[in-house]
């Protein structure tokens, strides 16, 4: 019952020394390069290159390969053909990671009609008719979620393989 009560005391005691630890020091200065507040992505002015970097490539790597491992999917060579099923053109725009990513819906376009040059990300894939997004585009779609992903993604996958388009995005399906 002693040790109990000792116990309790020494809680109750150490207990303010813990909370007094998250507490801000006001007077604590900041980190070199951090004075000033950080500036929003959709407000920083990077390239499409650097803004494919910072809200792609963590899950879909810098060459556009993706990782099975982390159900991520390839984009290189492949990303294109979902303009060539009804549906696809509007998934790429409301994919979470587009669609909630940092930037505003102008860059958005940007970013996927980067990702759709012959040069870029999709090379062959990109149909031939490709017309490229609008800002006004983005922000009609960009304000519908998406769901069901896997399901959506399925059935695109399905109407992409019922057109003879062959499924190289590195996933099994």
């Amino acid at each position: 019952m002693r040790k109990l009560l000792f116990l309790g005391l020494v809680c109750a005691l150490s207990a303010p020394l813990a909370f007094a630890r998250a507490i801000p020091d006001p007077h604590q200065k900041h980190a070199p390069g951090n004075e000033s507040p950080q500036t929003p992505i959709a407000q920083a002015g990077y390239s499409v290159g650097v803004n494919y970097q910072l809200q792609c490539a963590g899950c879909h790597l810098s060459d556009g390969t993706g990782s099975a491992a982390n159900d991520t999917p390839r984009m290189k060579g492949f990303v294109g053909n979902f303009l060539k099923v009804p549906g696809g053109r509007e998934f790429l725009v409301r994919v979470p990671g587009m669609s909630q990513s940092a930037l505003n819906n102008a860059q958005l376009a940007d970013l996927l009609n980067w990702l759709m040059r012959k040069d870029g990300m999709a090379g062959d894939s990109v149909p031939a008719d490709y017309q490229p997004y609008t800002a006004e585009e983005v922000t009609t779609l960009r304000a519908k979620t998406m769901l069901n992903l896997p399901g959506t993604r399925g059935e695109l996958i399905k109407a992409m393989r019922a057109q003879g388009i062959a499924i190289e995005d590195g996933m099994n399906y």
